[in-house]
């Protein structure tokens, strides 16, 4: 999604020169997986997640289906739900019913597009308070003064937690802890470890969409660095590391060549990768360790019957429910 304020923000745009620069110039050079989400990318993704192989969805979909009536018996109703990340806003969809929140606050970077979908959330359900927000959610988020977030719930679906390495994600998790204070709660989808096969197929569809989707994040940073980057230069690679139980996604040059961002010249060597996204994967009680880590309690989990996928409900620690 389109960086919201790199066009009209200049430290916001310095800030974004930075980062990107700082890993395009590492030894390995890296992208940030936020940076996948102009509007472009955003379609992109709406499509992967209706692909035959790509599982996470369709499964999470189904949990929060199956389980909304006893995720609101556990969550509470009229409650604030924010959510960071929110797309499309179409998983949360499933639990407005159940959850008759008081009010819900989608985040996401690319304001065009989350203008579309709060719009579409509102039409749907014109009795629900939508406030969407316009910002980076790895930063902090600033939230309308018309929102009261303490005792709010974080609803982050999507197991895009796992894109966090794990120290970052109990980072993240403290953060949102603190959004919310003592009396909030968590409701997280997190993808579990299985088979190397299943997990290699979801990123490397037939279609080539996830090959799009990756290579799309280039013609992103053309914009926002005034770069070069040739994106048929360069092949898709998922592959699923079982040491450190991630999916990773690269972008290898095909050929030698130089790219321009701005006054900065890149090198690329035939075969050399830009390291785009790992998807870290979790066994429960695995996940289970990393939420104390930051302070919390995993105080229940909904798996679907293959036990592809979990949505895990987050507490501070000592609340009990």
């Amino acid at each position: 999604m389109n960086h919201p304020q790199a066009a009209t923000d200049d430290r916001s745009g310095e800030r974004v020169y930075r980062e990107l620069m700082a890993g395009l110039q590492s030894g390995q050079k890296t992208i940030n997986p936020k940076y996948f989400y102009d509007e472009a990318g955003s379609a992109l993704f709406d499509q992967i997640t209706s692909l035959p192989e790509y599982y996470p969805t369709r499964t999470e979909t189904a949990i929060l289906k199956n389980h909304a009536e006893t995720i609101a018996m556990r969550v509470g109703r009229q409650r604030v739900v924010i959510e960071p990340g929110a797309g499309s806003c179409e998983k949360f969809r499933h639990l407005i019913p159940a959850l008759q929140p008081s009010c819900y606050v989608p985040v996401d970077i690319s304001t065009d597009y989350l203008a579309e979908a709060a719009a579409g959330l509102n039409e749907s359900f014109p009795e629900l308070q939508v406030e969407p927000v316009a910002a980076d959610f790895s930063r902090t988020i600033s939230l309308p003064g018309s929102v009261d977030c303490e005792a709010a719930v974080i609803f982050y679906p999507g197991s895009t937690i796992g894109n966090f390495e794990p120290a970052d994600a109990v980072t993240f998790l403290q953060r949102m802890r603190t959004l919310v204070g003592s009396q909030g709660l968590i409701l997280v989808g997190v993808d579990l470890h299985k088979d190397s096969a299943v997990l290699t197929a979801a990123y490397n569809d037939v279609a080539g969409v996830t090959a799009a989707f990756n290579r799309n994040i280039l013609l992103h940073l053309n914009r926002l660095l005034g770069a070069d980057f040739k994106p048929n230069l360069f092949q898709h690679h998922a592959f699923y590391n079982e040491q450190k139980r991630r999916i990773e996604m690269h972008l290898v040059s095909d050929v030698k060549q130089i790219v321009n961002c701005g006054d900065v010249s890149l090198q690329f060597a035939k075969g050399e990768t830009i390291h785009t996204e790992n998807s870290y994967k979790y066994s429960l009680q695995d996940f289970s360790s990393l939420v104390e880590k930051a302070g919390l309690k995993l105080e229940q989990s909904w798996t679907d019957r293959k036990n592809l996928f979990s949505v895990n409900l987050l507490s501070a620690a000592g609340c009990h429910r």
